[in-house]
């Protein structure tokens, strides 16, 4: 595919998604004193950061496809979409009601958890957790991407947007993958 058919294709496919981005804005039931109504991350963005993923472990771990993806905040399920659709397995949490109704009648309610960051408990179960920056206030942001970044499995990839705790950079359990994508490998277990 060309970069300006690409760019096409992209562009009707953010149409769509603005158009429910606007109505999850409208509609949510999120404390925007600390938390984002649902926001879509630039779908370009998100498809490169999945299929550089899938490529991965692709390279990496084959012989364990498919591998299993959880998006924390999955508004509209539009990433997972992009996920499933790439071959991975799928799950996302979303405690909004608007967007997780769109998110499980695009999916199926048994791939979307109407459940909130914190009470969720199986982070350990996933291959790739993928997370588009779910709070405003830094403190809140730096504790959920510390508790997730714990969470995460040993051999697990991490895909964090917007991350605001640079820790991760220092710290020896985790690999970055590439340079410019927000992707790191869990690759060492407590010290």
């Amino acid at each position: 595919m060309h970069d300006d058919e690409r760019d096409i294709y992209f562009a009707i496919i953010n149409r769509f998604i603005g158009y429910h981005s606007r109505k999850a804005q409208r509609r949510t039931a999120n404390d925007t004193s600390r938390e984002y109504p649902f926001v879509a991350m630039d779908t370009r963005q998100a498809f490169d950061q999945i299929l550089f993923v899938r490529r991965y472990l692709e390279r990496h771990a084959p012989a364990t496809g498919p591998w299993s993806f959880l998006d924390i905040g999955a508004g509209i399920g539009n990433v997972l979409l992009i996920a499933e659709v790439m071959g991975f397995e799928v799950f996302g949490i979303e405690k909004d009601p608007y967007p997780c109704r769109i998110a499980r009648e695009l999916l199926g309610e048994e791939r979307v958890a109407a459940t909130d960051i914190w009470a969720f408990d199986a982070y350990h179960r996933f291959d790739v957790i993928y997370y588009f920056r779910p709070f405003h206030d830094g403190e809140t942001q730096r504790r959920f991407e510390l508790m997730v970044e714990d969470g995460l499995r040993l051999g697990g990839i991490l895909i964090a947007n917007r991350k605001m705790n640079s820790r991760i950079g220092r710290d020896a359990r985790f690999v970055r993958l590439h340079p410019e994508l927000p992707v790191w490998r869990k690759t060492r277990g407590e010290e």
